[in-house]
C-alpha cells in the first residue's frame, strides 16, 4: 500500500463503522486535526505509533510486506 492510499482507507473504514472523526480521535488518544491530516494522507510529522493506534482501533495493525521488482532482480528471480 502506498504512504496516500493509507488516509483514503483509513477514512473508508471509520465511515463504514458509522464513526466520526471526533470519535475516533478521541478513541485513539489524538486529535481530530491530527486524524484530518492522516485522512488527507498529510502524514507529514505522523509517528508510525499513531498510526498503529488509529488502525488498532479500527481492528486492523500494520502489516510488512516485500517489494517485488524493487531495485535490481536477485538470482532467484533471474
Amino acid at each position: 500500500m502506498k504512504l496516500y492510499e493509507i488516509g483514503e482507507n483509513i477514512k473508508t473504514l471509520r465511515k463504514a463503522k458509522k464513526l466520526t472523526q471526533e470519535q475516533l480521535a478521541t478513541k485513539c488518544g489524538i486529535s481530530r486535526v491530527t486524524l484530518g491530516k492522516v485522512e488527507r494522507g498529510e502524514l507529514g510529522n505522523t509517528f508510525v505509533k499513531t498510526l498503529d493506534i488509529i488502525l488498532a482501533s479500527l481492528g486492523l495493525e500494520i502489516e510488512f510486506k516485500t517489494i517485488r521488482g524493487f531495485g535490481l532482480p536477485n538470482l532467484d528471480e533471474l
